[in-house]
């Protein structure tokens, strides 16, 4: 049903990472969002109204700041869509997150205001009015929010929005919301108790709740997050697939909203290889990236030496010594410079960020245990992060 849908309102539905498509998305959203909460509205406020519920009144008002929310959404989608320019060279894309964070405030101070409704109710009682009717009208309101959580979830993951996936954490909390309004009605039946705004405070710490939790998230991918599992290592495993690419390090990928990333990484090739050959390699490498990944990737090329035995046994000594000391620990771009009585060992030591050791303790750590083993060795070392891991 819901593809039927989306072959109809929104063409080339299945181009998820093209902003135009994106922005169709964000639109047919926004419209089915704005027409359920405008009908769950009128129903809550009329029966809120009739029972003297400040709960349901409360929850009713928070249906219309979903429609707010909604016509934002639609707004951030098409600025998202604006092509790069002067000014914005990597393109408009981040204004997803943006527009997530947008709606993320307006739950909280929906969720401050029904707060204070409801502090204020349980100071002030108000007798509630149960109806049957009323009753019929929040459990059509839960499968009506239950439907559109599962509607954003679905068009969030297709596309991988964060501003729908905070839509549909935000249709979640609304059930919630209306749950505790349910039992606060029932419960009028046999207390004189202020449950009703007992409950409404619960709803609205959950509210709030919510909103904090889209509030992280979307900071989150505005300050950088690391790049996914699955795109780093469909990245890798695509590098490594050409013959004349030995390994690959230095990963790191730039993020500037869905469907705009740049990256760069370190790739190793034999020292003795054709260059020329290898360059041309490389930049069709770059260009697969693009057109299967949708990265812009730069690729730097690192010679090294695998069939110098010397190399090899100095390299495995060292490895050896950097798995001893935390699993996660990775050395690359290793070489060996020997002298008449010396050998200085050069290479890049890749630190997770759940190692404990400062770079000066790794150092002295490693250089110590290899002189140990052999005097002969000093060792140069460049420490790198991983930025990718999650």
């Amino acid at each position: 049903m819901l593809e039927r849908f989306l072959r109809r309102f929104v063409p080339n539905y299945e181009s998820v990472e093209d902003p135009a498509v994106r922005k169709a998305y964000g639109t047919f959203s926004s419209v089915v969002g704005i027409c359920c909460n405008v009908v769950l509205f009128l129903l809550k406020y009329v029966m809120g109204s009739l029972s003297h519920s400040i709960a349901i009144v409360s929850d009713a008002f928070n249906n219309l700041s979903d429609c707010a929310s909604c016509l934002i959404t639609m707004f951030g989608y098409k600025l998202a869509a604006k092509p790069a320019d002067k000014g914005h060279p990597f393109g408009h894309g981040r204004m997803e997150y943006l527009t997530s964070l947008v709606i993320a405030v307006m739950i909280a101070l929906m969720g401050f205001e029904l707060l204070r409704n409801s502090v204020e109710k349980i100071i002030h009682p108000d007798a509630v009015q149960f109806r049957w009717l009323t009753l019929g009208a929040l459990v059509l309101s839960i499968g009506v929010k239950l439907w559109m959580a599962w509607f954003n979830t679905r068009l969030g993951k297709k596309i991988r929005s964060s501003v729908m996936i905070a839509t549909a954490k935000d249709s979640r909390s609304d059930v919630a919301a209306t749950a505790a309004t349910i039992l606060a009605l029932l419960l009028s039946l046999v207390t004189t108790l202020p449950v009703d705004g007992i409950m409404g405070t619960a709803v609205s710490l959950f509210i709030l709740k919510t909103a904090f939790d889209i509030i992280r998230d979307t900071v989150g991918d505005l300050l950088g997050r690391p790049a996914d599992a699955e795109t780093v290592q469909q990245l890798k495993t695509l590098v490594l697939s050409h013959d004349k690419i030995e390994g690959i390090h230095d990963l790191i990928l730039h993020n500037y909203g869905p469907g705009r990333t740049i990256g760069s990484c370190h790739v190793e090739v034999r020292s003795d290889s054709n260059f020329v050959e290898v360059h041309e390699v490389v930049d069709t490498i770059e260009r697969e990236i693009e057109e299967k990944l949708k990265i812009m990737m730069t690729i730097h090329m690192d010679p090294i030496e695998l069939d110098n035995e010397t190399v090899n046994h100095y390299r495995e000594m060292t490895q050896q010594v950097v798995e001893g000391l935390h699993q996660k620990l990775s050395l690359h771009d290793f070489r060996l410079v020997s002298g008449e009585n010396s050998n200085r060992l050069i290479f890049d030591l890749l630190v997770p960020f759940e190692c404990d050791y400062t770079d000066e303790e790794l150092l002295e750590m490693i250089s110590g245990e290899l002189h140990r083993m052999d005097q002969t060795c000093s060792v140069s070392i460049t420490f790198d992060r991983d930025f990718t891991e999650e």
